[in-house]
């Protein structure tokens, strides 16, 4: 078999990169920092169905979107080329995003702390026995760890932060969790952008739940109608408050002159005359109870008539009789 020439292989890659784009319109833009071969090879096959991972240089990748979107005229699918920075992979999708995306981190290996990496996490030794003979000791004095021999062997007596989250792992340090069997990092393919139908955002949007959507949603409504009130500018949000802010203004200027309109008219006659407002309430109050009220009436009247004979008793004693 002919070995295929690096010019044919671009090609190929090319081809195959334009193909996905065409037929998925949801890309995970993963970093595949420290990922090894037989790692990428299990994710390959647990999203095997509905999704593709592509893997490749930038630039290729960058070349290939762009003639892409040159030959079909999609200009949307150029929102991509800010994203391919940095070792990072294309994973094509038609399945759900927040799925596919937490299988992603399903494949996540524990890893050494090596020589001049940078730490993702702090690393902290918890204290106890290490299983080290006492001649190990030199390790923990040069990191400042607090030690003591216990029935042979070393103890670490509190917990220790040995590697700050961004710093870079030293020789010292590497060679003790190596001692110590630590592995303290691991390493996956991370989601850092999610693509969809020309759209880009963060990858946290994923793990939004419909409450907090909601929520968010009628904050921004509350946003955009206390702004839209405070500069007087119709939106759909605040044209109910402003019309029964209007219906308002209205009210007062006729209150307070001879001008009047049909709405205004009743709260004027009550106004002119609160007597009629008194006995509209009344009313008003003795619909509400209905029927109910209608039946405990006369229970009350009774009770009513029954606590007025015990204050009219006065035992025989003559103490209202009038003189």
């Amino acid at each position: 078999m002919v070995k295929a020439t690096k010019a044919e292989k671009k090609i190929a890659y090319d081809a195959k990169l334009c193909q996905l784009i065409d037929e998925y319109t949801q890309i995970l833009v993963v970093a595949a920092d420290n990922v090894g071969s037989t790692q990428l090879q299990n994710i390959r096959k647990g999203l095997r169905g509905d999704s593709v991972v592509l893997m490749g240089k930038n630039t290729m990748m960058k070349r290939s979107v762009r003639i892409h979107s040159e030959n079909t005229g999609n200009t949307a699918v150029l929102n991509l080329l800010p994203l391919l920075q940095g070792n990072v992979g294309l994973i094509f999708t038609k399945g759900d995003l927040k799925e596919v995306s937490e299988e992603v981190a399903k494949y996540k290996v524990g890893a050494p702390a090596r020589v001049g990496l940078v730490a993702p996490i702090d690393v902290v030794v918890q204290p106890g026995n290490t299983g080290l003979d006492p001649s190990q000791t030199s390790f923990f004095q040069v990191l400042n760890i607090p030690t003591k021999i216990n029935k042979g062997t070393v103890e670490i007596i509190t917990p220790v932060e040995l590697i700050k989250q961004g710093d870079k792992v030293g020789s010292s340090e590497a060679a003790l969790l190596a001692k110590l069997g630590i592995r303290p990092f691991s390493y996956g393919l991370v989601v850092q952008s999610v693509y969809d139908n020309g759209s880009v955002f963060s990858p946290e949007v994923l793990d939004l739940t419909e409450d907090q959507l909601v929520e968010k949603f009628a904050s921004g409504i509350s946003m955009v109608t206390s702004l839209a009130l405070a500069v007087s500018y119709p939106t759909l949000a605040a044209a109910p408050h402003m019309f029964i802010n209007a219906y308002k203004n209205a009210l007062a200027i006729a209150v307070a002159t001879d001008y009047t309109f049909p709405q205004a008219e009743k709260v004027k006659e009550f106004l002119k005359d609160p007597s009629k407002f008194v006995v509209a309430a009344a009313a008003v109050s003795a619909d509400a109870g209905g029927g109910a009220a209608q039946g405990g009436a006369p229970a009350k009247v009774e009770e009513k008539k029954e606590e007025s004979d015990e204050e009219d008793y006065d035992g025989g004693f003559g103490l209202f009789d009038e003189e």
